[in-house]
């Protein structure tokens, strides 16, 4: 009796918290209140969801109210205009109502899906957005896979070999790349590789999209060659955060009895690593990397600039030096909403990775 006591107890132990949850145990029961408690879990995160997009509501229409700058005078590209004009365009935009009708009417609109017309385009503000999104989902969409997968990865192996050389060289590498600017390091990158002035000038293009001469698989080659160092430039700058996340979630993890024991138990150190420790250390990388699948809509301001890439950053960028404010007030929207959605996302993750979440 003392003898399969001992077994089992050591068996539940081992097989922790990376297999069967972290209370251990192959026979687990749910706990009293569970089923009950996971959908409260799950609707309080959905009211925290609508409560910070109506926050994010309020903020975009009073935040850019205050940015220099009159967007009628903007309209007009700074030509002469009589004052019977201007009144003209304040009341067919609606800039001549109080303050509190312009609000109320720019959320009734919001929430419907209208967000407007461009006073810049004069177009439909959700058109334009929907008219650079591939290109910006293309670009950041490629970086953020590539960088969180290098990040896990580099992580979960800097922090199982903390201290040595190979950990060292790679955090220092990590904090190096996570402090530079990503504009001044795709700067950089145009000096060296595209107009000439490094060792192999000309191996990328400068900036765009697309060159426009091919179709075909030949776009498609032309397309990924204007990738190549916008996409370095994310990944250099991004993949640090998820790592040096990872390395110190695994850090944390790697004292606790239950990889002792598994180690005792004669498990292959891959294998305690795999199925034990990297599972436990997941759940603040895991807010990572749906942090920085928001990001994809978002795109990147600076880099979208630098780059001339014609995506929501580079849209955003014309729109806030207009100012454009439908079009500054939809695209920080859609911005925002991305991330309150891919947070939302992890909230209800969590249950499935740590069944202790929820309840």
């Amino acid at each position: 009796m003392s003898g399969a006591g001992t077994t089992g107890t050591v068996r539940d132990a081992a097989d922790g918290p990376g297999r069967y949850g972290p209370a251990g145990g192959q026979a687990r029961t749910a706990a009293p209140g569970t089923r009950t408690a996971y959908p409260l879990y799950v609707a309080g995160k959905l009211g925290g969801a609508a409560v910070s997009l109506l926050a994010v509501l309020v903020t975009s229409f009073f935040l850019f109210r205050i940015v220099p700058g009159d967007p009628v005078r903007a309209m007009t590209h700074g030509m002469p205009t009589s004052p019977e004009q201007m009144a003209t365009l304040r009341k067919q935009f609606g800039l001549d109502l109080p303050l509190w009708q312009q609000f109320t009417e720019y959320c009734a609109r919001a929430l419907t899906g209208d967000l407007g017309i461009s006073y810049q385009f004069r177009a439909p503000v959700g058109e334009l957005i929907a008219e650079k999104l591939p290109a910006t989902l293309l670009l950041t969409g490629v970086a953020v896979v590539i960088y969180s997968a290098l990040g896990l990865w580099l992580g979960t192996r800097s922090a199982w070999h903390s201290g040595g050389l190979g950990d060292r060289i790679t955090t220092g590498v990590a904090l190096i790349l996570w402090s530079v600017p990503a504009f001044w390091l795709g700067l950089l990158l145009i000096i060296f590789f595209s107009v000439g002035i490094g060792p192999v000038p000309g191996m990328f293009p400068t900036g765009g999209m697309e060159s426009g001469n091919s179709s075909g698989f030949g776009y498609v080659l032309d397309v990924a060659h204007h990738l190549v160092l916008p996409v370095v430039t994310l990944v250099a700058v991004g993949y640090a955060q998820t790592l040096l996340v990872m390395r110190s979630s695994l850090l944390d993890e790697m004292g606790s009895d239950y990889l002792t024991t598994a180690r005792a138990k004669g498990l292959r150190d891959a294998l305690v690593r795999r199925r034990h420790a990297v599972p436990n250390a997941l759940l603040p990388t895991v807010t990572m990397v749906f942090i920085n699948l928001g990001h994809v809509a978002a795109g990147s301001i600076l880099v979208e600039t630098v780059f001339s890439w014609p995506g929501l950053g580079g849209l955003f960028y014309q729109a806030l030096s207009v100012p454009d404010l439908p079009l500054v007030q939809g695209l920080f929207v859609v911005f925002a909403g991305a991330m309150i959605l891919m947070n939302l996302l992890a909230d209800l993750l969590y249950p499935l990775l740590d069944p202790r979440v929820g309840r």
